[in-house]
């Protein structure tokens, strides 16, 4: 995980982590309107790995809550839902070939890499856009988003933010990293 200022707290044990996100489930009912936090739950209870990632997702900043149901799958949707992008997720670039690529003041890792490693998935600008939907997020920060690969293979890499009231998509070279930049992840449970 990148390194941060702060020392972060140990994550939440499982019983610890299950009180915060009902907590936050339950002051956040306009998020998740037609859901009830007893059948998450059941559905967290069951999958312990789903609950670890939901763990590293929370130890890094993030503030997951559940943001609607997979109408096909059945599956919860959880998403970063934190004010500003989070913390522990910032100052990395897009994907190893960045990283790679960057012969001068490298950073400690990169997004594509992480996520995986959390066992989330980046935002698509789509999912982004619908999650500006549910509240103003990323004010003061931006966030990496899901790239389509022509743009990749041309170098860059697309990231979202919300300023002066309205949800922008902006690009940047894949290998370029900065304090205020972190990732939204989704889990699908």
């Amino acid at each position: 995980m990148a390194a941060t200022a702060k020392k972060r707290p140990a994550a939440p044990r499982p019983a610890d982590l299950l009180a915060i996100l009902r907590a936050r489930f339950e002051q956040n009912q306009a998020r998740h309107a037609d859901l009830t936090w007893a059948r998450v739950q059941t559905r967290l209870e069951a999958n312990p790995a789903k609950l670890a990632a939901l763990a590293a997702m929370e130890h890094s900043g993030g503030e997951p809550d559940v943001t609607g149901q997979d109408s096909k799958t059945g599956e919860f949707l959880f998403i970063d839902c934190a004010p500003q992008s989070p913390v522990g997720r910032q100052s990395l670039c897009y994907d190893r070939a960045a990283l790679d690529g960057r012969k001068k003041f490298p950073p400690k890792g990169c997004v594509t890499e992480l996520a995986a490693a959390l066992g989330i998935e980046l935002l698509t600008e789509e999912r982004y856009h619908a999650l500006q939907q549910l509240g103003e997020f990323d004010t003061k920060t931006s966030s990496w988003l899901q790239t389509p690969a022509d743009i990749r293979k041309l170098g860059g890499a697309i990231y979202g933010d919300r300023r002066y009231n309205r949800v922008f998509i902006g690009h940047n070279g894949a290998d370029s990293y900065y304090s205020g930049r972190g990732f939204r992840g989704l889990l699908r449970v």
